[in-house]
Formats: structure tokens, sequence, C-alpha cells
């Protein structure tokens, strides 16, 4: 008999779940708002609707990161109060981890997550350190070492969020799709801010990224990650892979270490 597990990544603005096989295999992936005020009942009834209408099989078990309490909890009540699905909700108290940092407490449980996502990578290749970069409400580089050592981050205002916080503090200044215009001198002010807004970041990207760098014992392995990371893909110059499963990956892989 297949049993299938969920995994559960709870971000500021969405979240993501994923249906993966015994194999690990991702069988289907989807995206809601993160709701804060959403009760455990609200959450069972979307989980519900999700799989009917992709026709995917019930979970047999569950493992759930959050950095918005307290909707990881409300997600694990309702998969065990209405199908008794358990579900783990991964924070630092149970990971096998080294936090090498001044506060490791603080460090949100998505970014260990993702540390532990990236090892298949270092445990493949040459090399022994990773930046990975993830792209969401917040944009965080995070410097990783294998064996699962987190060594410190930067912590800086995502492409959507400047956006929003651009719109509303303007009188004139419109909302626009964050897509690359053709070329960095706007002909318009859509084009103007689409410019600041990607290629921009695109820099800012690269010039954390070499400066970052220059602070590890070798040269990193970087990886993007995150909603708008593939808006960057040919832009950005200092990235060499892109993976949209960065945090899943991690949660299948904590979730083996326990299994």
């Amino acid at each position: 008999m297949s049993e299938y597990l969920l995994a559960i990544d709870v971000g500021n603005t969405s979240t993501v779940l994923g249906l993966l096989d015994q194999n690990d295999h991702l069988l289907h992936s989807w995206r809601i708002r993160t709701a804060r005020d959403l009760l455990p009942d609200n959450y069972a009834m979307q989980i519900k609707t999700l799989l009917e209408l992709s026709k995917a099989p019930m979970p047999h078990a569950a493992i759930i990161s959050s950095v918005a309490p307290p909707v990881g909890a409300n997600i694990q009540k309702a998969l065990t109060q209405y199908w008794n699905i358990p579900a783990l909700e991964v924070g630092v108290e149970n990971l096998q981890v080294s936090i090498e940092i001044k506060e490791p407490k603080a460090v949100g449980a998505d970014r260990l997550v993702n540390m532990v996502g990236v090892q298949h990578y270092l445990e493949s290749s040459p090399f022994e350190y990773a930046l990975v970069v993830d792209f969401g409400t917040a944009t965080t580089f995070d410097a990783v070492a294998q064996g699962n050592r987190f060594l410190g981050g930067v912590i800086a205002p995502g492409p959507a969020t400047a956006a929003d916080s651009l719109f509303s503090a303007t009188a004139k200044l419109p909302r626009v799709a964050l897509v690359a215009p053709a070329k960095a001198l706007g002909g318009t002010t859509v084009e103007a801010i689409q410019s600041g807004l990607v290629f921009g970041y695109a820099e800012m990207v690269d010039g954390m990224v070499r400066r970052l760098s220059l602070e590890l014992p070798a040269k990193p392995l970087v990886i993007a990650t995150g909603g708008f990371a593939r808006t960057l893909e040919g832009i950005c110059t200092t990235i060499d892979l892109f993976d949209d499963d960065v945090t899943l990956r991690g949660l299948v892989r904590i979730w083996r270490s326990f299994a």
C-alpha cells in the first residue's frame, strides 16, 4: 500500500502544499493565501477541497514549516482532528542542525528547512558551502555548509513587498506586474518601475552574492528559490541553480530523518 506525505510551507503571504509518494516524487502542489484569522475548520475545508479537485489521495502523514503563527498550529490541528493524520511542525528544537550565529532561536524555520533542502546538492558536488537566496515576502540570503551548518544570512524586503510599499506611499505611481521590461532605461512610468524592481533586484542579488562569497572560506554554490526567482533567471549572473522546491525538499528530508 502506498503512503503519501503532505509537506506544508507556511509563509507570511502564501502557503505551499506538496503531496509526495513513498519515493518522494512530488505528485501535486498547491499555493494558497496565508490567513492568520482562519480556524482549523477552515483549513480542513481548504485541504479537503484541494485534494478532491486534484483527485489526489489522502496523505498518511504531514510535516509543516511555519513563519506565521498560529497558522501552522491550526493546520496541524485540522489534520489530526478530521483525519487523524500525524503532523509534525518543524522548529529549532526538533532539528538536528548546527546554528552558528549569536541568536540561534531567532532563525525562521523556513530558512533552516531550506538549508536542509540544499544538502543533497552539496553532498553530490565539490562545493562545501552554499548561498540560498529565497524570494518571498522578504528576500533572504543564507550561508550554509555541509552537515546542516547554518552560518548566517541577510534579510531584505521582497520585490512584491517593495512594490506594494511604493504603490501605497505614492499618489501617482501605479501597481505593475513584476516582469522585466525590454531594457533598463524605461520609456514609460510602468517600464521605469519594472526596471527598478526587476533589474534593480537582480543587481542587488548579484552584489550581495559577491559580497557574501568573499566572507566565506570557499566559493559557494548559489541556489535561488521562491516565487520571484524565475523572473530573475537569465538576468542574475551569480546564481548557479534555480530550484522551486527547495523548501518542500527540505521538509521531506527532515521527515525521513524522523521516520
